[in-house]
Order: structure tokens, then C-alpha cells, then sequence
């Protein structure tokens, strides 16, 4: 049975690379629908192969494990995440940022956070400030400027034979950055919408890109939303990377960091050793799952 990778999906249609190259449109078996699961950009399947007049088509029937899953965007197998943030148009936001950070973190994805529209900047030592934090945690930051063609070395170092998944807001550039990155794919952009101050979409599936010197990278629809589905409260600072080495030494077992005596995290938030911002944003996370915990018993 032949075995390949879904490289793109598109309404109900996945479209799978086999392992000589070639590219067949399939259709998933019902089995899936009555198992609840979805196939995903990313996934290795197995299909039966159906030939029609010269048309590669089939039918997938079964789905390899995979090694890690995004919930949003919708991904799998992927090795690494880059996360990307604008300067201007949107705004770089912090809290959505953490928001990604956690997402990434429960699937153990590398991320690489990497700015875009690096030329608008008007304030550097604010930036500075609001990204110390991520740099003292180890993070990796890339600046970029896909108009001054600032950073695409080094992006195209970190993404070389890669499969690599590219997130963010609408509007921050991630087309433009791919076209700069990929000059053959032509990528289509909008502007901001200046009412909403968001941009608009121009990605609007999932898809699979190869890299000119090895790799993969996946395009992904924007979206300025991101909720905590499958991450309880207890496991929420597991994600928090600079949490870990404190949570470790708190007084009580299962500490959620908030009210508790003897937490060694709030110790070293008072102590500066963890950044007040990020704690600040874990607390809001945390409220916002213990109250989507509580609906659910009501």
C-alpha cells in the first residue's frame, strides 16, 4: 500500500506526496469521521491508490502516530515553530506571544520567535525591555525586514532542511516573509485593514512549501484568537520554561503558583529572577482555564 505525507489540505481533500514525489488527491475514509480524528497537514498515511484517467486519487486509510500536534494552527511532524511577530501593523504583543509560547511548548516544538517589519521600529530600548525576558529564558529571536532583506540569512540557516511551521497574527507578514524567502511562490499580501487594525487574510489553507536549498516550511492561515483547549491549570506552568527549576521547590505538590504559601515562583518573581510581565500573563491564562474548568461542571 503506498505511504506518502499530506503537504496540503483543502475543504475535504488532502492532497499527499508519495515517497517517488508525486502528489494524489485524496479523500479520508469514513472510519476517521467515526473515530474523531482529522487528518493534518503534516500526518503520514497510507491510501489506496485509485488511477482514473490519468489522475493520481485515492482514499487514505490509516494515519502513522504522530510525534507532535498544534491545535492551532492545525499541524503535525513538524520540527520547529516560527512565531511571527510585527513591529507595527499589528503591534508586537507580548501576551499573544506567551499565548503561542505555551501552545508550542505543551507540543514540544522548538520555537523561534521572529520579528518582522524591523524597518518600522521607532523605539529599540523599549524593545529591548519588552524582550529581555525571552532572551534570558533562551529563546531565540530573529529580526527581520523582508523589504530591507534584514535577517533572511540567518532565518534561511535556521529553516535548512527543516520542517518548519510558520504562526502568527494576520498581517504580520508571513507571506511577504516567505516570498522573500521563496521568490518563485508570489504569495499574495494585503494591508492592514486600518478599522479593524488587523490584517486581512491571504492564507487560507494549510500547505507544505519546499525550500530552494532543503526543507520544508508550512504556510498557515492568520487569526488574532488563541484559546487553552486540552491544557488543564495544573499543567499550565510546565509551559512557562522559566518556572521549572522553582516549581520544583515549591512547598506544596501541584502549587499553581497563585495564592499558595511557600511557592518558590512568586519568591522569584518578587526576587526578579522571573520577569513580572510573563508571570502576570501565566495568571491570566491560569483564571481564564480554571473558569473554562468550572463551566464545564455546571
Amino acid at each position: 500500500m503506498p505511504r506518502g505525507q499530506i503537504i496540503r489540505t483543502l475543504s475535504n481533500f488532502y492532497y499527499v506526496r508519495d515517497e517517488e514525489n508525486n502528489i494524489w488527491e485524496c479523500k479520508a475514509r469514513g472510519l476517521f469521521k467515526m473515530q474523531k480524528i482529522t487528518p493534518l497537514v503534516g500526518d503520514y498515511v497510507y491510501f489506496d491508490s485509485v488511477n482514473q484517467e490519468g489522475q493520481k486519487t485515492g482514499y487514505i486509510v490509516e494515519i502513522e502516530p504522530r510525534r507532535n500536534e498544534l491545535f492551532r494552527p492545525q499541524i503535525a511532524n513538524v520540527d520547529q515553530a516560527v512565531l511571527v511577530f510585527s513591529m507595527k501593523s499589528p503591534d508586537f504583543s507580548t501576551i499573544l506571544l506567551d499565548k503561542f509560547l505555551v501552545h508550542v511548548e505543551k507540543a514540544n516544538i522548538n520555537p523561534i520567535i521572529c520579528l518582522t517589519k524591523i524597518d518600522l521600529l521607532e523605539d529599540e530600548n523599549q524593545l529591548e525591555s519588552l524582550l529581555k525576558p525571552y532572551l534570558s529564558t533562551g529563546y531565540l529571536i530573529i529580526r527581520t525586514s523582508s523589504k530591507n532583506n534584514i535577517g533572511l540569512e540567518e532565518l534561511k540557516s535556521r529553516l535548512k532542511d527543516k520542517i518548519t511551521v510558520f504562526a502568527g497574527q494576520s498581517g504580520v507578514g508571513k507571506s511577504s516573509l516567505l516570498n522573500a524567502l521563496i521568490p518563485a511562490l508570489e504569495l499574495e499580501t494585503n494591508e492592514i485593514s486600518k478599522k479593524l487594525g488587523r490584517g486581512k487574510h491571504t492564507t487560507r489553507f494549510v500547505q507544505f512549501l519546499s525550500l530552494p536549498n532543503g526543507g520544508m516550511v508550512a504556510d498557515t492561515p492568520g487569526f488574532s484568537q488563541l484559546d487553552f483547549v486540552g491544557i488543564s491549570a495544573e499543567e499550565l506552568d510546565d509551559y512557562f520554561v522559566e518556572f521549572q527549576s522553582y516549581s520544583e521547590v515549591c512547598k506544596y505538590r501541584g502549587c499553581l503558583h497563585q495564592n499558595e504559601p511557600g511557592c518558590a515562583v512568586k519568591l522569584a518573581v518578587e526576587k526578579n529572577e522571573i520577569d513580572n510581565g510573563r508571570y502576570e500573563h501565566y495568571l491570566q491564562f491560569l483564571n481564564t482555564i480554571k473558569e473554562a474548568e468550572a463551566r464545564k461542571w455546571r
